[in-house]
């Protein structure tokens, strides 16, 4: 069976993106960066608007108030570009022009269950946080990954990654400090039907 890993790279304070803020929120070090480049092939998973934005890039757009992409930026677009992807929409028309892309149509949890079935493999995703809320709500997520990085967008932060969620608990299963300020966490994530009535053991 493959293996289902939700992947957010946020603010502390819980966002995806910050106005006028580039990507990293220009904050990524050698260590962090040299982690992005050995992780493992994946077909990334993805929703119209994510598609909409990442392609465009791919295309030779850049993000609202930066005139090019810094090196580091553009490789992680690149490398999108050569990955294998799943947009999951019923607005995009086929074909899609990004490289290694296949439209699906319908139920994105049926298909992702699906998915996973015929494994093995790793499936991410990428960006889509209400295909993520979905996925994790359907018990599908086997990992839950968070790279945090040490700024606070109170004032120009968008896309606000847990509005919405279920009450999850998660599971420690690995945690690092990249480039001494970045910070991962990775939950095993189990879905709450209601809060613990106890305390814990």
């Amino acid at each position: 069976m493959a293996e289902l890993l939700v992947d957010f790279i946020t603010s502390l304070d819980g966002h995806a993106s910050g106005e006028g803020w580039p990507g990293f929120w220009g904050l990524e070090g050698p260590e962090y960066l040299a982690w992005l480049g050995e992780q493992p092939e994946a077909t990334y998973l993805m929703g119209a608007n994510t598609y909409r934005l990442m392609s465009g890039f791919a295309a030779g757009g850049v993000p609202s108030g930066q005139d090019e992409f810094r090196p580091e930026e553009q490789a992680s677009v690149d490398e999108l570009t050569r990955a294998s992807k799943v947009v999951f929409s019923s607005s995009l028309e086929e074909p899609l022009t990004w490289a290694n892309s296949r439209l699906v149509r319908g139920d994105a949890v049926g298909a992702v269950r699906a998915m996973k079935a015929r494994g093995p493999g790793l499936l991410s995703t990428i960006g889509s946080l209400s295909l993520c809320r979905s996925l994790l709500r359907a018990g599908l997520v086997d990992r839950f990954r968070v790279v945090m990085f040490p700024v606070i967008t109170g004032a120009t932060g968008e896309e606000r990654i847990y509005d919405g969620y279920p009450d999850v608990a998660l599971e420690m299963i690995g945690h690092r400090t990249f480039d001494g300020r970045i910070q991962l966490v990775e939950y095993q994530p189990r879905v709450l039907e209601h809060p613990p009535l106890g305390v814990p053991a």
